[in-house]
């Protein structure tokens, strides 16, 4: 039986680092509850005042406990979809929206619709997915990954362990 040169083995392992990186990134997302929050929406505990901080889209949110990663969440991305609320026909199942985390759901200047969401979106952001009326719903959720990004740290660590 011929011996696999090392070259040939680390080549192997590469591509399936890769695949399974890309692999990761396309898998579902979490379930939890979003609220909605009104303005002012100043300042953030992410970014103070700096009003560059809030996407032209105006789709962003606040994260809650459970996402909040002591901060590590400023600037994340989430990919956000309304699954159901306790009045039927309040989501709008067919949109998938991207937010960005701006603050902290805890501290915002704004309470939120409902207290303990895992995620409370602007109110342009909860409508986009949900009859704005409603206090909170139901969604899935997933950050959002760069694949480049991802494809780079992969690489990266590949290098690193060799």
């Amino acid at each position: 039986m011929p011996q696999m040169q090392p070259m040939a083995v680390s080549q192997i392992l590469l591509r399936l680092l890769i695949i399974s990186t890309a692999l990761t990134s396309l898998s579902y997302g979490d379930v939890g509850t979003a609220a909605r929050y009104s303005p002012p929406y100043t300042p953030t505990a992410c970014y103070g005042n700096d009003p560059s901080q809030f996407p032209s889209s105006n789709l962003f949110g606040a994260a809650g406990d459970g996402i909040w990663d002591n901060g590590a969440a400023c600037g994340r991305q989430y990919l956000v979809r309304c699954i159901s609320a306790t009045v039927a026909g309040t989501c709008n199942p067919s949109q998938t929206i991207q937010v960005r985390i701006v603050d902290r759901a805890a501290t915002s200047g704004s309470r939120p619709s409902r207290e303990g969401a895992t995620i409370v979106l602007s109110t342009t952001a909860f409508g986009s997915i949900a009859n704005p009326s409603a206090t909170s719903i139901n969604v899935e959720f997933q950050q959002k990954i760069c694949l480049k990004c991802s494809l780079w740290l992969s690489l990266k660590f590949y290098c690193d362990f060799l």
